[in-house]
This record gives structure tokens, sequence and C-alpha cells, in this order.
């Protein structure tokens, strides 16, 4: 892919590190809590089931149910109201503190559900302390294991994340000679006619070349678009009137970051694929919409005629990166969509706005 024009920018943290560095987040995710409350289900029908329970064990499960419920559902909540001083303690201090708040939530709900709710079912007569003593030592057990099965789930995703960064920088360090090789050839077109263009245009190169060696990394939203505006201005100095360019940005723009290289290759290919093929030039469009808590960065491009088909399959091996790319740093939230609508190619990154690296 070739790669021109960009500014110097401070480096970044590795995708592995932020996409690592904040486990917490898992359980603010859907599949999260639809599994604890099953998990939670799952143990109202052990407690209702084990032998020696007096009474309607129906009852009992409806109960169990209702009130380990409410635990749950307060300990996620109050996990995620504390969740940026959270993000300054170590594991292991994460890990107590969750496991206090399962043990006061617990307390709290079985207090309100004995006096309130069901008081001959939870104690019998003034004996409390006996009953509490045993939903506290349930709770110490059930919440060890889930605090061990929660940290052996994060070590399989962080080996996932690793495997997903070694395919990234091979893809990545595929992408290099491609855009060495043209952005050359660029240089070379401009030198004898125009060469403070040609000169401007091996300093864009030196730049981005140091850049991209760095590694896979986050760079704001600005930078990124900073680099796709030099790419196409260096485009358009070879390509004249052929390339016509249009900017819909909105003011300010959102602060996000975005993975470095994410929107100049989808420029790039919406020039060499849509725009160069055309004998009469064409129009790339770059638009940015933030729609709630998600940012849409879009790239369209005229194609040549005949040519939708193919396009709607993706270019080489630019697009997969992207697409890996912002996949690994969402979670799976964010993706990269493309189209073909009334002979224009529209690629199109989807970032939430609260999913971004620290």
């Amino acid at each position: 892919m070739p790669v021109l024009g960009g500014p110097k920018t401070a480096y970044h943290a590795p995708m592995q590190q932020a996409a690592v560095a904040r486990p917490l987040d898992v359980l603010w995710q859907a599949p999260a809590i639809i599994w604890s409350i099953l998990a939670g289900i799952c143990l109202a029908l052990v407690l209702s089931l084990s032998p020696g329970v007096e009474g309607n064990r129906l009852v009992l499960f409806g109960l169990a149910t209702f009130l380990i419920q409410w635990v749950i559902l307060l300990t996620l909540g109050s996990l995620y109201a504390m969740r940026k001083p959270l993000a300054q303690l170590p594991p292991y201090g994460v890990a107590a503190l969750a496991l206090l708040l399962l043990l006061l939530w617990t307390w709290g709900v079985v207090g309100a559900g004995g006096a309130l709710v069901a008081p001959a079912l939870l104690w019998s007569g003034t004996d409390w302390k006996g009953p509490l003593l045993r939903v506290t030592g349930i709770v110490l057990a059930v919440g060890v294991l889930g605090l061990a099965a929660f940290h052996n789930h994060w070590r399989a995703r962080q080996a996932a994340v690793r495997a997903k960064q070694a395919e990234l920088e091979a893809l990545q360090a595929r992408t290099h000679p491609h855009f060495l090789f043209n952005s050359l050839n660029t240089a070379l077109a401009l030198l004898h006619q125009r060469p403070d263009d040609a000169e401007r245009v091996l300093l864009d190169l030196s730049d981005l070349f140091r850049s991209a060696l760095a590694g896979p990394r986050f760079v704001p939203l600005s930078e990124e678009l900073d680099l796709a505006r030099r790419y196409l201005e260096i485009e358009q100095l070879r390509l004249g009137t052929r390339l016509d360019v249009e900017w819909d940005l909105p003011t300010p723009l959102p602060t996000l970051d975005v993975p470095a290289l994410s929107i100049q290759p989808l420029v790039e290919n919406a020039v060499r694929h849509g725009i160069e093929p055309r004998r009469e030039g064409g129009r790339v469009e770059v638009v940015i919409v933030q729609a709630g808590s998600q940012v849409q960065i879009t790239v369209r491009n005229d194609l040549p005629t005949g040519v939708a088909a193919a396009a709607a399959e993706g270019h080489g091996v630019g697009q997969p990166s992207v697409a890996s790319r912002i996949g690994a740093m969402t979670g799976g939230r964010g993706s990269l969509a493309t189209s073909v609508e009334g002979g224009r190619y529209s690629a199109t990154i989807t970032i939430p706005m609260d999913e971004q690296p620290r």
C-alpha cells in the first residue's frame, strides 16, 4: 500500500498493551451480564435442591433467584460506577474490592429480604447468625471461584490478542514494500518537471516510513486525517484535475484515537482502484459523522465502469488489516463495512466512542 505524507507523531502505546489494559470492561458487555445472570440462576437451583432444605423448594428457588440477581446486578453496577478509580488499582486490589462489594451487597440484600420479603424462609425465629454465616461462606466460595474463572478467561483473551498482534504485524510488513515502491514512482514522475514537489514527496515518505516502522499503535483522529489529507494532496499533484477531493468533517472533530494507518489505506484504495483507472477521473469524499456514541468515518469514490462487483470484494491486504485492527481495538464492537451503490464505492469505519485505548 502506498502511504505518502504524514505528520511526525509521538509514539503511542502498542495495540496489545491498550487492548488488555482494562479487563473489567468485559463485565459491562452484554454476554458477561447474561452469563452472570445464568450463573446466579444455577446457584439458586443448587441451593433449592440441596439436602436438608425444608419447605417448598420451588418457592425457595424463586426467592433465591430474586435475591441472587439483585446481588449480581448491584455488584456489577458498583464496579461500573467505580471503574475510573479501579483503573488505578493493581489486579489483586481490584479482585479484593470486587469480592468485598459482593459480600457487602449480599449482606444488604439478604438482610432486606429477611426483614421485608420472606423472614420465615430466611430466618428461623431470632436465629439470624447461623444463616448469615452460611450465606457468607457460600458467597466467599462462589466469589473466589468466579474470580478464578475470570482470571483464566482474561489470560486466554490476552493470548488471543497477542496472536492477533503478530498477525497484524505480518500484514503491516507486507504493506511496506507496496507503499515504498509506489511513493518512489510518484516522486520520480515529478522529479524533472516539478522538483520542489518531488522533494516534498520524499520528505513526507521519510517521515511516514519512520512512523510505519514503529509498529501498530494509536494516533488521534486529527493526525490520521492529516496523513490522509497530505496523501491526497500529493496524488492531486500527480493526477491533476482528474482527482477531485471533498471533505465533510464536523467542527470540532470528535476526540477519538484510531489505529495508525487506518484511514489512509482506504483513501489510497479510492485513488488507486477507483479514480486512477478512470480516464475522466472522479471524486473522493471523506465524511465523518458522530451519531450518539459512535463515530463513522466513510471514504467514497467513483468506480470505473464495470468493476462494481469486483470492488465490493475489497482490495489486497489493506482493508483486512484495517478491519482487524479496528476489531482488536474495540473488542469486536467496531467494524469496517464496504458497499457499492450508484457506481460509487464506500468504505466505512465505525468506532464506539467509549472503546478508547488508555
